[in-house]
């Protein structure tokens, strides 16, 4: 019980931190599988397939900036108060998701996210928090992306990272789960929990987070909840910001 009132206001001040560093900035600069099908003849590849139906070929990327493909804030469900992130936080928040920070070292090696564009071009975020469960709901949406395949690959062979970043370490655990179902075919989808654990004893911190993703394209949408708390993911929440944010970039 002592041990738990040591954790209690580290993770607190832990979350709250957390937190500022993306809202506090604000008013500043606030499976797939592909399968080939043959017919007498000439063999005709076939496009992904989606519960066994066969689609034409992988949904073209929405043209649109992502500015306009984003949710809006104000599609968030209650009661996650959100804000869409300005291109200058963006580079701070986004790779919180990963829980390997911009300059860490890793091991293994080669277990570093992929170089990504901060820009507003190249990334879009919106932030929704729920401050009595201490959780976070994002939306992000990043251009340009690789094939989920590679992500999946990269997962498999990095299930567990030790980061380095400025003295301070944490292990990053990431487990598959079962991917939501296809909105459309050729959308490939995939979700994943993450922990990341940093500090020991009395100082240990976990952060939480359940992350479901649909690849339109090259555009890839990504939609995470994360938590500092002890509870369960609001998967109810999750999965109505997830269906809204895909919707949105399908509808282009």
């Amino acid at each position: 019980m002592v041990a738990h009132d040591r954790r209690e206001p580290h993770s607190r001040d832990r979350f709250r931190g957390a937190r500022a560093a993306v809202v506090s900035t604000l008013p500043a600069f606030l499976v797939v599988t592909a399968c080939a099908t043959s017919v007498p003849g000439t063999p005709v590849p076939q496009g992904p397939t989606v519960d066994g139906l066969a689609a034409t070929g992988p949904v073209a990327t929405p043209t649109r900036p992502l500015a306009e493909l984003l949710l809006p804030a104000e599609n968030f469900p209650e009661p996650y108060a959100a804000v869409v992130l300005p291109p200058q936080a963006v580079a701070q928040a986004a790779p919180d998701l990963t829980g390997i920070p911009v300059g860490a070292k890793v091991d293994p090696a080669g277990c570093l996210p992929p170089a990504q564009d901060y820009g507003p071009d190249g990334t879009a975020m919106a932030v929704g928090t729920d401050n009595g469960r201490r959780a976070t709901i994002t939306v992000e949406l990043v251009a340009g992306a690789a094939a989920l395949g590679d992500l999946r690959t990269r997962l498999a062979d990095c299930p567990s990272v030790e980061t380095t970043h400025r003295g301070a370490t944490a292990t990053v655990t990431t487990v598959p789960e079962s991917a939501p179902p296809a909105p459309t075919p050729g959308v490939d989808t995939l979700e994943l929990s993450r922990t990341v654990r940093s500090g020991e004893g009395g100082d240990a911190v976990t952060q939480s987070m359940r992350t479901r993703i649909a690849q339109v394209g090259d555009l890839r949408v990504l939609v995470t909840y994360m938590s500092f708390g002890d509870g369960d993911p609001d998967l109810d929440n999750l999965g109505t910001v997830y269906d809204a944010a895909v919707a949105r970039v399908l509808a282009g």
